[in-house]
């Protein structure tokens, strides 16, 4: 057309029908520009559908080549490696689309069916075209600017997700396909014309999808609470990243996000295994494992690292100290480590750095979830006292299994727990903190069951004589106590003497103010004699040593105040605590004077009408005048400490 109108039709143009030709040129360059323009839209829309498939096959290949280098990194550390037998054709990823040539070996391995170019899947000649028309009209800006601006809007709609796509792993995988696909196609251009798109553009491109897939894959993971989706998400941005990677679009902020979401399935992988040790703990019968023959004594061991030369002696059918929960429990630790190195491949990180994160990841394990398990477990009612034992015994175990579980993650990534920045794992203060919670709630429910049989004690206060044997509350009491502590034997020494003393000392606190108790108001010797009788058979009890440990007569020291007191009603021996009082070696050192005061004016109450003082009255009338003289006595002691305090 150009040499028409600028060579030929000047040497005819007297005629009219070239004048007429010469008139019409102008309508038929713009009918040409309107048809090849129609062709670059139609071919904007093909690409826009076909962007997901041409993305699928970029992220397809790539992943056969982190595959295949996978591979080979894997034989060169078993010593066995050989050069590779693939080439690649010029750019990283942008030719490797145009076929990578891996050998025949590898293609078998693979036997992946070939894998679509961006020319298989889309035609570019529109675009070629439409150019060079554009171009040779003078118009080639106009068409530029066109280009890119339609390309920007369809970057837009690109990067705009479904609002479910956080369901699936196929809903991301079609969001990254896309992306890739309008990417891929981009560079394409960039590299297969001359500036229709350049080098600052693409990049422009790029870092605004970069900020916005970021903003949105922040946004849609964190809906997501199953681990295995969160760990599928992140091998799909390791392939897309490693995609566009190949292109020359930088991905370090990806790899940046990568490490949030790592902390996000690190969180998922909690809460999953949360539920799994409440369903042991559940499960759990709290009683220690039994094993009748040699091939049950193996399975144990070779799920939880137990040894015991005394009981690897005995003859079978025997039993281990732990119940099943122990096993399950070390083992759902090591199963937690291999989920949470998972996400740590394709990381490009440093064996130490995964270590890192495994300890790190285990210790949330450990410090919280199992932890928070544990102590919600002591906390439940249905746990009695034989569960809580076995807990602590539990727990003993757990923490000598701890340093078992560093030479795992050790032996996983070969990195020395003699690393200077190795973290060590905290998994001994946490079941020492459980074992103390437990031990806690031993003496609670221990005290609160002395409580119960206390709430059964049916004195008759007003008696006039005693009934000659201990009341029947307190031998049930007593014998409850001694059943109890002969549990306690599998008992680490101070927790089970710690126990016996709490026990003794609740009981001896728990009879005094049953004394003390502001409704009872009246109280006969004869119910004093009585009361005597079952503090005698606490002593007792105390003495018979139900817990080995204890030196002299120190658990019977719990019930001091009780005998004391006690002592100076029976006897009688007023003179000897008034005379006495305040020194270091008076014989009712523990008789507080209001403690004294309140019983002896519960026993006055009762002088008028009954014979409790009858012998006094008959022998020597003066003797309830001593009582009075007593009594105030007593009241200026107990003033006198009020005023000296």
């Amino acid at each position: 057309m150009e040499q028409l109108e600028k060579v030929y039709i000047p040497r005819v143009s007297q005629y009219r029908f070239c004048q007429i030709m010469a008139e019409n040129l102008p309508r038929l360059r713009d009918q040409i520009k309107e048809i090849s323009m129609s062709d670059l839209k139609d071919f904007l829309e093909s690409i826009r559908k076909h962007s997901d498939k041409v993305g699928e096959a970029a992220m397809k290949q790539a992943q056969q080549h982190r595959t295949f280098n996978s591979a080979v990194a894997k034989q060169a550390s078993m010593g066995h490696y050989t050069k590779p037998l693939y080439a690649l054709n010029g750019r990283g990823h942008t030719q490797m689309l145009n076929g990578l040539m891996l050998d025949d070996m590898v293609e078998e391995e693979d036997g992946e069916e070939e894998v679509l170019t961006a020319q298989d899947l889309v035609d570019f000649s529109p675009v070629y075209r439409c150019l060079h028309i554009y171009s040779i009209l003078g118009d080639r800006e106009t068409f530029e600017n066109y280009y890119r601006k339609q390309r920007k809007k369809q970057a837009r709609l690109v990067l705009q997700p479904q609002a479910n796509m956080h369901e699936t792993a196929e809903g991301y995988r079609k969001y990254f396909n896309q992306i890739v696909g309008f990417f891929v196609v981009e560079d394409h251009i960039l590299h297969a014309t001359q500036g229709l798109v350049t080098r600052a553009f693409t990049e422009e491109l790029w870092n605004m999808a970069l900020s916005k897939v970021i903003a949105v894959l922040r946004t849609h993971s964190s809906y997501c609470d199953d681990p295995d989706l969160v760990l599928e998400l992140k091998n799909l941005i390791v392939v897309f990243a490693d995609t566009l990677q190949g292109y020359g679009f930088p991905v370090n902020r990806l790899f940046d996000l990568l490490f949030e979401i790592r902390d996000q399935y690190n969180e998922t992988l909690l809460k999953k295994w949360s539920l799994v040790f409440r369903e042991i703990f559940e499960l759990d019968n709290y009683s220690p494992i039994p094993v009748e023959t040699e091939e049950e004594y193996k399975l144990v061991i070779s799920r939880f690292p137990f040894h015991d030369a005394e009981i690897e002696k005995q003859e079978f059918p025997k039993k281990l100290p732990m119940s099943q929960s122990v096993p399950q429990i070390y083992t759902q630790v090591k199963e937690f480590i291999y989920a949470s190195l998972k996400f740590s491949e394709s990381l490009h990180r440093s064996s130490t750095e995964i270590d890192d994160m495994l300890r790190k990841s285990t210790n949330l394990l450990l410090t919280r979830t199992l932890s928070g398990c544990l102590q919600n477990l002591i906390k439940k009612p249905h746990i009695g006292l034989t569960e809580l034992v076995q807990i602590i015994i539990n727990t003993t175990h757990l923490e000598q299994a701890c340093r078992y579980l560093e030479e795992f993650i050790t032996n996983i990534t070969n990195v020395s727990p003699e690393t200077v920045h190795t973290t060590r794992l905290y998994g001994l203060s946490t079941f020492k903190d459980a074992r103390h919670a437990a031990e806690g709630e031993i003496y609670t429910k221990l005290n609160q069951k002395i409580d119960e049989f206390i709430q059964l004690a049916d004195y008759e206060w007003c008696m006039a004589e005693s009934d000659g044997r201990a009341s029947g509350y307190l031998m049930d009491l007593i014998n409850f106590l001694r059943s109890t502590f002969q549990v306690f034997t599998h008992l680490p020494g101070k927790v089970a003497q710690t126990a016996c003393m709490s026990a003794c000392k609740h009981l001896s606190t728990s009879l005094l103010q049953m004394l003390m108790d502001t409704e009872l108001k009246q109280i006969s010797m004869g119910a004093v004699q009585q009361f005597n009788l079952d503090v005698i058979q606490c002593e007792l009890f105390a003495s018979s040593e139900p817990v080995p440990g204890f030196q002299g007569d120190t658990l019977q020291l719990a019930f001091i105040d009780l005998r004391q007191l006690l002592d100076l009603f029976m006897v009688w021996d007023w003179s000897t605590y008034l005379a006495d009082y305040g020194q270091p070696t008076s014989k009712y050192l523990r008789v507080n004077p209001a403690t004294a005061l309140a019983l002896l004016e519960k026993m006055k109450d009762t002088s008028k009408k009954n014979n409790i003082f009858s012998q006094f009255r008959k022998n020597d009338r003066d003797k309830q005048k001593l009582i009075e003289t007593v009594v105030k006595q007593l009241r200026s002691l107990v003033n006198g400490m009020s005023l000296h305090s």
